[in-house]
């Protein structure tokens, strides 16, 4: 009889930690891209645990999600890259029903994510926003003089303009499709040309004003344009807008600028997908419904300075980020923008050679 107990005791503390297992949800996110406290919320609601991760680069996500069991049951694609991503078959179909909230996005956000989604059916659009030049204020007027203006890729392609920042520190995206595709659009080429001819100019145009760059990085130039470490950078829109409120917080005299080129710049979507190989589908559906409530998408708004796919979320995002035509372009501008499709397998390999050869200057 004794021995009859303990054996149910055994099996009964065996099926514990399964009905007992805490739920949770593995994100994969870009750094800097979330408001502090919104993960938190989400737990204290729903009793879900996140575990948060961050990326910087496209490619990062895309080697895990390629590579298969990424672990991960939440990430953040770029259109472009989540195009290819489709086609490899490497995300779950939404199953709407689960994602209520879907009913808040924007139809015009939706129109152009269907571009790399058709009938929008693996991904919902999480920030938007575009790709173009940061810089420090007194810096540049001391560098051109009192009331210059920078509203030009003139001021990034041309040797002798750029030049002038070298002293005062100039980052670029360790992006080849964000940088490549400006060099073809100055250039007068289709930003989403495939020909080797075409993109052998591009980054010979790159190359050109390598010399002057301090680094190519994705994320740390943040921070660095903040604390005044660098005074030029060509970068993603939100950034640059935290840099300039981080500035604003500390109080140290930086005031930070974003343009965006008036021969047009790339216009990028980061959206939410669930892998195909997610263990925690549930959790996902969740977390992906939350992010996409209106009060939610605000709060990450006002804190990115990105612009959202979530049109129920404008009526509470900060007016002046709201009006911020940097933010959310006017007419006039969002016909310059321009947006990048997917290439084939060939051509990405020939632009990350040629992205090498530009950033070693070999």
């Amino acid at each position: 009889m004794k021995v009859g107990l303990a054996v149910a005791a055994v099996v009964a503390l065996s099926l514990l930690p399964a009905a007992a297992q805490e739920r949770v949800v593995n994100f994969y996110n870009w750094s800097n891209y979330m408001a502090p406290g919104v993960l938190e919320d989400f737990t204290k609601e729903t009793g879900i645990k996140v575990v948060y991760d961050t990326f910087d680069a496209n490619e990062t996500l895309e080697t895990r999600l390629l590579a298969g069991k990424s672990g991960y049951d939440v990430v953040v694609p770029t259109g472009y890259f989540l195009q290819r991503q489709i086609t490899a078959k490497v995300f779950l179909k939404f199953d709407k029903s689960k994602l209520p909230n879907l009913a808040n996005a924007w139809p015009v956000v939706t129109r152009q994510l269907s571009t790399y989604d058709p009938g929008n059916d693996y991904a919902a659009n999480y920030m938007w926003g575009t790709t173009g030049i940061g810089y420090n204020v007194k810096a540049a007027e001391r560098v051109l003089g009192p009331g210059a203006k920078i509203d030009s890729w003139d001021i990034v392609f041309k040797p002798e303009n750029l030049a002038k920042f070298r002293d005062c520190g100039i980052h670029m995206l360790d992006s080849a499709d964000d940088i490549l595709p400006a060099a073809l659009n100055y250039l007068g080429i289709d930003p989403n040309s495939t020909k080797q001819a075409d993109l052998e100019k591009a980054a010979e145009l790159v190359s050109k004003i390598r010399p002057f760059v301090r680094k190519f990085h994705s994320s740390e130039y943040l921070g660095a344009l903040a604390s005044g470490e660098i005074c030029f950078v060509v970068g993603w829109s939100g950034d640059v807008m935290q840099a300039r409120s981080r500035a604003e917080e500390a109080k140290n005299g930086i005031e930070i600028g974003y343009a965006i080129p008036k021969e047009g710049a790339q216009m990028f979507f980061d959206n939410l997908a669930i892998p195909s190989d997610a263990k925690n589908v549930a959790e996902a559906y969740a977390l992906i419904n939350y992010l996409y409530r209106p009060e939610v998408a605000a709060r990450n708004s006002n804190f990115l300075s990105y612009a959202n796919g979530n049109l129920a979320s404008q009526k509470l995002i900060d007016a002046k980020i709201l009006s911020d035509r940097n933010i959310y372009p006017d007419e006039v501008m969002q016909k310059k923008l321009f947006v990048i499709t997917a290439r084939d397998p060939a051509t990405q390999r020939f632009i990350n050679r040629l992205w090498t050869r530009v950033k070693t200057g070999r």
